[in-house]
């Protein structure tokens, strides 16, 4: 029976059983895993390469147009790729690196590969936002590049960074559920094989709970610390 066959009253009270729950308790605690870890490997390399490209920017601290073009280019391609072409494209590199093409651990290489342009982009346009007189004012007392990186464009945009960093987490956990369909487990896998292939729609009512919880809490947290890094400045 499909979905929209089945009485809506009776999948969202079924959607509630204890013992669904009780089935979900694992795939969630993979979810969370591949999020976090995708997230933490976004915010390392996507951080480098966004500052990467802001100093070599035409008017950057080191200008190198012809890196920044190319460098610019391949983000610009990699971001063009759909996520679902991105996980079939890193399948051999998953199984260069685990030896096999499925399982959490191999879909967070398509998930990284996926996010890490994003959020570059994101470092990016947060760090162009920083008032170059701040910028010319440390050249002129002598500041070097790295000084100015991790103590002017790096602290000034940290609340602009953490709200970007938000939304490429939200991005980051959309796509595990997306993964689920290629192997990697979590709720997509229980969305996909329970609630869509075998009709197990209060499952499938259950999934969509749990990730509208994450995202929530994900934006939620990240709302919070940024006002709170607002709020400390306003206070100095």
């Amino acid at each position: 029976m499909s979905l929209m066959d089945t009485p809506f009253w009776d999948v969202f009270v079924a959607s509630f059983s204890p013992e669904i729950w009780k089935e979900l308790w694992g795939p969630a605690g993979e979810t969370i895993y591949m999020t976090v870890v995708s997230s933490l490997i976004m915010l390392i390399l996507g951080l480098f390469v966004g500052i990467l490209l802001t100093i070599t920017n035409p008017d950057g601290l080191i200008p190198l147009k012809a890196s920044y073009t190319v460098s610019g280019a391949l983000i610009n391609c990699l971001r063009s790729l759909p996520q679902m072409i991105m996980i079939i494209l890193m399948i051999p590199v998953a199984r260069l690196i685990f030896g096999k093409a499925y399982g959490t651990n191999a879909c967070i290489i398509a998930i990284s590969a996926s996010c890490i342009p994003m959020y570059a982009r994101i470092v990016e346009s947060s760090l162009l936002e920083i008032d170059k007189g701040k910028v010319e004012a440390a050249l002129a007392i002598g500041s070097t590049n790295a000084e100015i990186i991790f103590k002017i464009l790096i602290p000034e945009t940290i609340p602009s960074l953490i709200r970007g960093f938000t939304v490429a987490v939200i991005s980051v956990l959309s796509m595990t559920a997306l993964a689920g369909m290629f192997g990697a487990g979590g709720i997509g896998d229980i969305a996909v094989r329970y609630g869509y292939q075998r009709f197990q729609h209060d499952k499938l009512f259950a999934c969509v709970y749990i990730l509208i919880f994450f995202v929530q809490l994900i934006q939620g947290v990240g709302n919070l610390v940024s006002k709170q890094i607002l709020k400390t400045r306003n206070l100095i």
